[in-house]
């Protein structure tokens, strides 16, 4: 059977096994102060547009920047806009050691903050969301699957720095993927807890974005709100269990995520003409 070829140690000076101490605690620019770790830390801007002030300097970032703070720097976010902070995603990583760089650090070439490719931040926007996806729903073994998530985002950051970047690959411009892909975890997340109690808080709480951004790229992409796009899923799912005969009006509202049965009649007539009731009997007929 044939091994890997080329030196396996070749972008750390040891093993490369780092320990996440934290990952996917998603930061709010309001919520933070000036301070600095003895760890490294990185932060990917998941949304918005801010500003983040690093030993004494203040740079603009945007979403699909990755900002670096090695052992001892100094950092803050900047709140430039209230109504829709930026929002990041933040790791914290020890026991690593790059090649030609300082233990548990990651050397930039022209300060702190990294503009990659439209390629790396596709792979690191989706690797995040998968480590956000972990978190969301713990299961056996979620450290390691984020643990293996991290080092893939190390890795592709090496990478960037240490190596020849390669020519930008045509396709698909990177905010429009992110748009694309966000909204698309955000429909998953609705399908797979529509029966559950919903708000637009709770989905950005659970996506890690802000209700602002989550409703503006939603209805840019599916010309609908999320709250509606849920509604339209609830009611699909109470038809087919109406055309079912699966439990009483009152218990199919509950199970497809409406306590209030009367609200749900509402709501059932105003899209499809007729009351469940109705509906059911007339599927109940036809058969």
């Amino acid at each position: 059977m044939a091994g890997f070829s080329g030196n396996q140690s070749d972008i750390s000076y040891e093993e490369f096994h780092p320990t996440v101490l934290y990952c996917s605690r998603v930061r709010d620019a309001r919520l933070t102060y000036y301070h600095s770790h003895s760890i490294l830390e990185i932060a990917y801007i998941l949304s918005g547009k801010g500003q983040y002030l690093i030993d004494g300097v203040t740079y603009d970032v945007k979403q699909g920047d990755l900002l670096v703070c090695n052992p001892g720097v100094m950092h803050q976010s900047i709140i430039t806009n209230p109504s829709d902070p930026t929002l990041e995603f933040v790791a914290g990583i020890t026991d690593l050691h790059f090649l030609n760089m300082e233990p548990n650090s990651l050397t930039l070439p022209n300060g702190p903050v990294l503009s990659l490719s439209n390629e790396v931040k596709r792979e690191i926007s989706r690797c995040c969301y998968e480590i956000i996806d972990e978190n969301m729903a713990p299961q056996s073994g979620r450290y390691y699957l984020v643990q293996a998530q991290m080092m893939k985002i190390l890795i592709l950051l090496y990478r960037a720095v240490a190596e020849k970047p390669r020519d930008e690959v045509v396709g698909v411009p990177f905010e429009s993927y992110s748009k694309s892909y966000v909204v698309q975890k955000i429909i998953q997340y609705l399908k797979s807890n529509y029966s559950q109690h919903i708000s637009l808080d709770g989905i950005a709480q659970n996506m890690y974005l802000s209700p602002v951004y989550i409703s503006k790229i939603f209805k840019e992409k599916t010309g609908d709100s999320p709250i509606n796009y849920l509604i339209q899923i609830r009611l699909a799912k109470a038809k087919e269990m109406l055309e079912e005969n699966r439990g009483s009006i009152r218990t199919i509202a509950a199970q497809v995520g409406y306590d209030d049965v009367y609200h749900f009649s509402k709501l059932f007539k105003k899209y499809y003409g007729v009351s469940p009731l109705y509906y059911r009997k007339a599927a109940i007929d036809t058969e």
